[in-house]
Order: structure tokens, then C-alpha cells, then sequence
């Protein structure tokens, strides 16, 4: 199938009344999510997992494929109005999104925004139709050493480049292939790690320990935060951004749209990265860089422009190699495992409605975003107003409901709440439950393809070095473990943190608890220098009865 036909027919299955439906739901949800701080697209998708059980496939990743994107526009609005990043990847829109709307500009901030966006993820879309089906022609040649070879590398790339602490990350990836193998051997149908628990026969439920880390862990967390936001008084007019501010930002916005792609096509990229490269790119270039940091329009529409499109690149090694980029993408490989549908190499051509509808509905989505963004800015701001312990009540509940729906069993229930406070643990500790999620997830076929493998070679491990395309990827990964350890070698000699960006954030932005990866969730405390903004109780602090008010000029 050609790219014109395939296109044709995802509009085909995009253009469906309920996709539409769903698509719109998905980028609603997905920038009410951005909106609120601590949340984050993957606690979001971990909550939504039962749903996909009742929808199509096609259905299920189109609406949670909106919620990760949209996700993206949502978290800007935060950064640029209370300097609260209301998720990871916007932290760094607040260092000059901030400034602009102290100066009277939030309007252009948040317009110059919502249009790099919508650019960079069309750029985005186009990028993924042309690389995605001959890289899944490459893949068809694929055998199981191949397997074992990109899903390790994917495993390692995310835990290196994706985390604060790669030794804490790897010992949470060990864990989740440890927690793969419980219950019956797929050849053998000898029983590991049940201890004579029934229940745990068929393993741990992947649906129960994702929404049990992400969902239930991440309000655990969320409801001991205490930061206060700060109250904007300035008016906010003049969104749609004026010519001037087209022409300052156009190179920006073309540069991140490139830069935002190739760094989503990595595992491990995701948006953190994509924006903080994007931002030091923009200063670097710059004549005059003293102007980052004190509301140059650059520094906001680079970096909105690269996260966006690497939320949307992602979908390149997720739809044609099977590899996650990222711990959100992990969760939507789950929902289409779900569903008995494995991706990779043969989705084109087994499942060509899901492949293309996808991809589709990204164009639709993102229009979708640009008319929400633009004139419901301050209907979302609103959502600042409820109070942090209704919503971690309510999601509390929406989360034992949804869990105990997928297979009518308690012990899921029970699961949930165990994963729930473990997740909560690893948050206070410093470790990451992603790459612990990533390996739970690709542990099984990481299994199955070694034993493969090792079948072929009679047990003969060189199998792996001698094909070229594994022993090339094998090269890859201790290329980069080389890689990391003379760099965190040569950083602890300067008496610099060995954090892969940590130190960037917290020069520019002090209080600031540096994200590890784009499904964390983010905590910031303001300290402002500006004597006309006053402090006032934020969502942090929401039980306390607080608010947040900001006057909005519509358009």
C-alpha cells in the first residue's frame, strides 16, 4: 500500500463520527491534564487504560495518542501565567514565557505558543508518514536476535538519556523484567515466582501496576506538595501574535520542529529534552543572548514547537519497530497489547486501519488544539480553582473502578494499591517507576526472543554479534554505556552534578525539582523578583481553600 492510499484510508477511519469524538476527547483531556500541575499524560493514560476494553483498537490509541499530545499545549498556559509548569516538558517555556507575561505579553506568549505547536506537530505528522513504512520494511527483515538487541537498546536508551540517575534507573528496569517473568513459563508451563498464589498464575496485570504506580502513586505524591503559585494581575489581550512576533520566531519555530523530531524518533528523547535542546540551540544562535531569560519570544516558541513534535516522532519506533520511546508510549503498547495486537513490523500490513488512522487523526488533533488554545485560554485557567483533594478523590475512585472492571477480579484491586504506594515510595526516594513500566512491558518479548535466539544457535551466544543488524545495535548500547560513563566520570571531576541536564535547570530556574523524564510529574516553587505580582494559595495548596485568578481578554 502506497502512502497516498494509506493516507486515504486513515482520514477514512479519522473522519468516523466516533474517532472524531474520540479524538476531540483525547486532546480536551489532554490539555486539561497539562493544565494541571502533577498529573502528567501518563498518570492520565494509566487511569484510562480500562476504557480501551470497551473501544475499537483504532479507537482506543487514537484518544490516548490526543491525551499525550495535548498534553503538550495544556502545560504551556501554567508556565507562562503562574510560572507553574503544569507538565515536564513546559518547565522550560517558563524561564522567558514567564517574563513575557510579567511585561504585559502573556497573550503573544501563549498565541506564538499554540501555533509553534500546532507546527511543529504537523511537521511532525508529515516526517512520521514519510520515515515510518520503509523503516517497517527495514524491520520485517528483523529476526528474533534482532528482538533481543532493540528491545535492550530501548530499555537502556530510556534509562540513560530519559533520567536523572541511570544506576537507579537500570536497578528499576532489573525489577520490571524481575516482575515480567511471575507466573506460568510460556514453554515450559512451569510456575515462577507465584508462591503458590492462583492468582498469581497468570502473571501481574499490566493494566493493575501501571495505573497503580502512575495513578495511585502519583496523587499519593501530589497531595503532600505545598507550593504556592503566583497571582498575575496583568491583563491578557492580544493573543493571536502580531507579525513581528511571526518573524522573530519563525527560524525558532522551524528549527525545533526539525530538532523536536529527530530527538522523538530516540528512545529516551521525549519532550524534556527536545525543549531544553531546542532552548540552548535558540540562545547559542542568538546575536544578543542575554535576552533569554528575560522574556525573548524565541526562548517560548522553540521549545513549545520541539516538544510537540517529539510527543509526535515517538510514534516512529512504537508503530514500526514495537521499541516504546518513552514510559507513555510504553502505556498505549500496553492498551494495543490489550487489545491482542502487537506492534511492529506487521501492523502496516495486518492492522493498516490502526497504522494510518493514527497518524490521520494527528492532523485533526492538532487543529483541534490550535482552536482550543487560542480563545479557551481562560476557561482552562479556571481549572485551577478545584481543589487538589477532590480531584485525587475522585481519581482515586475512577482508579479502583476502572481496575477492578477489566477482569472482574479483587486481587487487581489489591495489586493497584501495593504498586500504588510503591510508586509513591520511588517518587520520595529518587527512583523512577518509568523504566520500570518499560521493562515490565517489553520483559515478555525480551523473553521469548532470547530463548529463540538461543534455540538457533544452540546456545551459543555469539549469535548476537555476528548478525549484522544485532551485532551493529549491540555496538550501539556499549557505545553509549561508554559514552555515559566518561561523561559521568569527567563531571564529577569538575564537581559538577552528573544529572544529564539537572544542572541547566536548576542555573536558570532555582527551586525547581528537575524532571527525570516527560511522565514525571513536576513540583515548582516561584521565587518572583517582581514586586507587582503578589502570591496567593496555588494548586499545590488547593485543600487549603485557595485560588488563582487571571483576568483574560478574549480575542
Amino acid at each position: 500500500m502506497g502512502i497516498l492510499d494509506g493516507l486515504g484510508e486513515g482520514f477514512s477511519v479519522a473522519l468516523d463520527p466516533i474517532n472524531i469524538l474520540y479524538v476531540f476527547l483525547g486532546v480536551l483531556i489532554g490539555t486539561v491534564i497539562g493544565v494541571l500541575p502533577g498529573l502528567g499524560p501518563t498518570a492520565t493514560i494509566a487511569l484510562l487504560l480500562p476504557l480501551t476494553y470497551e473501544i475499537e483498537p483504532a479507537t482506543a490509541v487514537i484518544m490516548l495518542a490526543g491525551i499525550y499530545y495535548g498534553s503538550m499545549y495544556g502545560g504551556t498556559i501554567t508556565s507562562v501565567l503562574l510560572r507553574l509548569p503544569g507538565e515536564a516538558a513546559s518547565v522550560v517555556t517558563v524561564f522567558d514565557g514567564h517574563q513575557m507575561a510579567m511585561q504585559g505579553r502573556a497573550g503573544p506568549a501563549l498565541g506564538i505558543a499554540a501555533v509553534g505547536s500546532f507546527i511543529g506537530g504537523t511537521v511532525s505528522v508529515i516526517g512520521l508518514i514519510l520515515l515510518a513504512p520503509p523503516l517497517a520494511d527495514l524491520a520485517v527483515e528483523f529476526g528474533p536476535p534482532e528482538y533481543v538487541a532493540l528491545t535492550a537498546f530501548g530499555i537502556l536508551l530510556v534509562t540513560y538519556l530519559g533520567t536523572k540517575h541511570p544506576v537507579k534507573a537500570l536497578c528499576m528496569a532489573a525489577l520490571g523484567l524481575l516482575l515480567a517473568t511471575i507466573g506460568q513459563d510460556a514453554i515450559t508451563g512451569t510456575t515462577r515466582f507465584t508462591f503458590d498464589q492462583v492468582e498469581l498464575f497468570d502473571g501481574l496485570d499490566f493494566v493493575a501496576v501501571a495505573m497503580g504506580l502512575f495513578g495511585v502513586g502519583e496523587i499519593l505524591y501530589n497531595l503532600e506538595q505545598t507550593e504556592k503559585a503566583e497571582q498575575i494581575k496583568t491583563r491578557i489581550k492580544n493573543i493571536w501574535p502580531s507579525r513581528r512576533d511571526f518573524r522573530d520566531s519563525s527560524g525558532a519555530i522551524g528549527r525545533g520542529s526539525v530538532l523536536g523530531f529527530v530527538l522523538g524518533v530516540l528512545p529516551g528523547g521525549g519532550g524534556v529534552i527536545s525543549s531544553l535542546a531546542s532552548y540552548a540551540l535558540e540562545k547559542r544562535r542568538a546575536k544578543d543572548p542575554t535576552r533569554f531569560g528575560k522574556g525573548a519570544i524565541e526562548g517560548v516558541a522553540g521549545p513549545e514547537t520541539a516538544n510537540n513534535a517529539s510527543s509526535t516522532s515517538a510514534f516512529v519506533p512504537l508503530l514500526t519497530l514495537g521499541i516504546p520511546a518513552n514510559v507513555v508510549l510504553a502505556l498505549i503498547y500496553g492498551a494495543l497489547l490489550i487489545q491482542g495486537i502487537t506492534p511492529g513490523p506487521q501492523l502496516i500490513d495486518q492492522n493498516p486501519d490502526i497504522f494510518w488512522g493514527v497518524i490521520a487523526s494527528m492532523f485533526i488533533g492538532n487543529l483541534m488544539l490550535l482552536a482550543l488554545n487560542v480563545p479557551l485560554v481562560g476557561v482552562f485557567v479556571q481549572l485551577l480553582r478545584v481543589r487538589a483533594g477532590i480531584l485525587a478523590a475522585f481519581a482515586l475512585l475512577i482508579t479502583m473502578a476502572g481496575v477492578f472492571s477489566v477482569n472482574n477480579d479483587p486481587f487487581d484491586m489489591w495489586v493497584v494499591l501495593v504498586f500504588g504506594v510503591v510508586g509513591w515510595l520511588m517518587k520520595k526516594t529518587g527512583f523512577e517507576p518509568g523504566p520500570l513500566v518499560l521493562a515490565f512491558v517489553l520483559g515478555s518479548i525480551l523473553e521469548r526472543a532470547f530463548r529463540q535466539s538461543m534455540l538457533l544457535s544452540g546456545g551459543e551466544f555469539d549469535i548476537f554479534i555476528t548478525r549484522p543488524l544485532s551485532g551493529t545495535i549491540f555496538a550501539l548500547m556499549a557505545a553509549v554505556v561508554i559514552y555515559s560513563t566518561v561523561r559521568g566520570i569527567r563531571r564529577q571531576r569538575r564537581g559538577r552534578p552528573a544529572a544529564l541536564y539537572a544542572d541547566q535547570l536548576e542555573s536558570a530556574a532555582p527551586g525547581q525539582d528537575t524532571p527525570g523524564a516527560e511522565s514525571e510529574g513536576t513540583s515548582w516553587t516561584p521565587e518572583s523578583d517582581h514586586d507587582d505580582a503578589t502570591r496567593e494559595v496555588g494548586p499545590g495548596e488547593r485543600d487549603g481553600g485557595g485560588s488563582t485568578r487571571v483576568d483574560i481578554d478574549r480575542p
